[in-house]
């Protein structure tokens, strides 16, 4: 069986994420960023996509990419969950993962090396498992219709279009892009309109589609992962300073009690996301379950860790001027991408021929 530890190259990768983003995108810049016209840091995703490698991770060298696999893509993950960063690393995955099921395409080698923005055309709440979109028709070299609340593609150069019938691949700028009121600024969804769009056709629908989504949800997992992390050591911390009744809080019963309750939380979920992102590196043919049982477990612990990082910082925690906000609209937002936790429940249940419960 694959260890589910930490790699020293995973750890140095993990190291070379986490220093970029500090040095430019520390919580004040985001905080900053939301507030502005441009909540997207594009430059930043640039410089992780071209000099880190960030983009091209899961993609073999001979197309472009850097050879490594999905595990090391689900360290970033985490590191871009630690940070809430505004860059659009999931629709330029969700976009990666279909190309990787497609031929070649010269696409695939613009996204990984951070030369194009890529997003994949589809709601973030579709769920892992529904068929492709109706709401989108092709009809011979063009594109026509809406969708609604796609992620990342405000920031976009290059949209990848599924419709019942192939995979398309349209410029931004012959979409209409419409942003839309979303709780989470750090990641701002868009309604698009096509109206006989030009499209170019790159493969069949089927095998894009379920790779997309598969390896969209098993990165979220990972998000959800790193966000949770975040939350529960910045507690921690927090606890362990601020004194009441001439004591650290940190040091009552219940606070600790609650703490210990989310560090098993949050180390289950470790296990599960950790396992899913090995399954989609070896293409296990026990994937699509991990996928559905790290969404089910990792959705919920990141949205249990941001209220109680918010509730344990007391009146600090409820301002605008804290962090904690960020990740708690982050960790809700998170909770309905690929569908809702009851979602994939009920899917391990049919998948796994699981009685329905009385």
């Amino acid at each position: 069986m694959t260890s589910l530890l930490y790699s020293d190259v995973e750890d140095e990768l993990r190291a070379a994420v986490r220093k970029v983003l500090a040095d430019r995108s520390p919580w004040q810049a985001v905080l900053a960023r939301v507030e502005g016209a441009e909540p997207y840091d594009t430059g930043l995703w640039r410089t992780l996509a071209a000099e880190v490698g960030c983009a091209g991770l899961p993609v073999p060298q001979e197309r472009g990419g850097a050879g490594a696999g999905w595990r090391e893509a689900a360290v970033v993950a985490e590191e871009f969950g630690r940070a809430v960063a505004p860059v659009p690393w999931l629709g330029c995955a969700q976009v990666t993962a279909a190309l990787l099921a497609c031929e070649d395409t010269a696409l695939l080698g613009q996204v990984c090396a951070g030369e194009l923005v890529a997003a994949f055309a589809v709601p973030l709440s579709t769920p892992l498992g529904a068929p492709p979109p109706a709401g989108v028709r092709a009809d011979g070299d063009t594109i026509t219709g809406t969708v609604t609340s796609v992620a990342d593609a405000l920031s976009a150069d290059v949209l990848l279009v599924p419709t019942p019938d192939g995979l398309w691949q349209v410029s931004a700028a012959d979409a209409r892009l419409a942003a839309v009121t979303s709780l989470d600024l750090t990641r701002p969804l868009a309604d698009i309109s096509f109206d006989s769009a030009p499209a170019t056709r790159l493969a069949g629908v089927e095998r894009a589609w379920t790779a997309s989504l598969t390896a969209g949800a098993v990165l979220l997992a990972a998000e959800q992962l790193g966000l949770a992390e975040w939350c529960l050591q910045t507690t921690v911390a927090y606890v362990k300073q601020r004194h009441q009744f001439g004591r650290a809080i940190g040091s009552f019963q219940a606070v600790k009690h609650r703490l210990a309750q989310l560090w098993v939380e949050v180390t289950q979920a470790r296990a599960v996301a950790r396992y899913a992102a090995t399954c989609l590196t070896t293409d296990d043919p026990d994937t699509t379950v991990a996928a559905h049982l790290a969404q089910a477990h990792c959705g919920q612990v990141a949205v249990r860790a941001a209220e109680e990082c918010v509730q344990l910082h007391g009146g600090i925690g409820f301002t605008w001027e804290h962090p904690a906000h960020l990740y708690l609209k982050r960790a809700k937002s998170d909770a309905i991408a690929f569908g809702t936790a009851a979602w994939h429940r009920a899917e391990l249940g049919d998948i796994l021929d699981l009685p329905a419960p009385d």
